[in-house]
């Protein structure tokens, strides 16, 4: 009887245990390089394309950083387009909350913050959507909701 109880409360406990247990570990479907197709701020009454002609962006993850590279396409060759962004850091996944954490920036006033995102995978597309706390940053006159969806290029 005592064995049996015993295997029990130990069973018990373990379910217990089990259900609460947090996620942290970086899912493998996210791994990869990603490039940018569209990406979104909503803000109360509207939604704006980030989303600049004649610019790419790609992404890359791994289980513990990110970076993500943005050139315009016409290799700096035109004044009136050139563009160039890179950054990347660590990134933490716990509980289905993906976070950034942005330790190398071009935007030096957006290094050592943190932005946190849901991820979800349709098929060969990434989408990446959370705030961006443009307004707590000093950045913008409202927080706004980024929504981002990139393809992959490479796994």
């Amino acid at each position: 009887m005592r064995f049996t109880l015993l295997i029990l409360v130990i069973g018990l406990c373990y379910a217990c245990c089990d259900e609460h247990k947090s996620t942290t570990v970086f899912p493998e479907q996210y791994v990869g390089t990603w490039q940018l197709v569209s990406s979104d701020y909503h803000s109360k009454d509207s939604v704006t394309s980030n989303m600049v002609e004649g610019q790419e962006m790609i992404k890359i993850l791994t289980p513990t950083h990110f970076a993500f590279f943005l050139h315009d396409l016409a290799q700096g060759k035109d004044s009136t387009t050139v563009a160039y962004m890179s950054g990347g850091g660590t990134v933490v996944f716990k509980d289905d909350e993906y976070t950034e954490n942005l330790d190398f920036c071009t935007a030096r006033e957006w290094e050592n913050h943190s932005f946190h995102f849901k991820l979800e995978l349709r098929g060969d597309t990434l989408i990446q959507q959370g705030v961006e706390e443009l307004e707590d940053l000093g950045l913008g006159d409202e927080n706004l909701l980024l929504i981002e969806k990139y393809i992959r290029v490479q796994k």
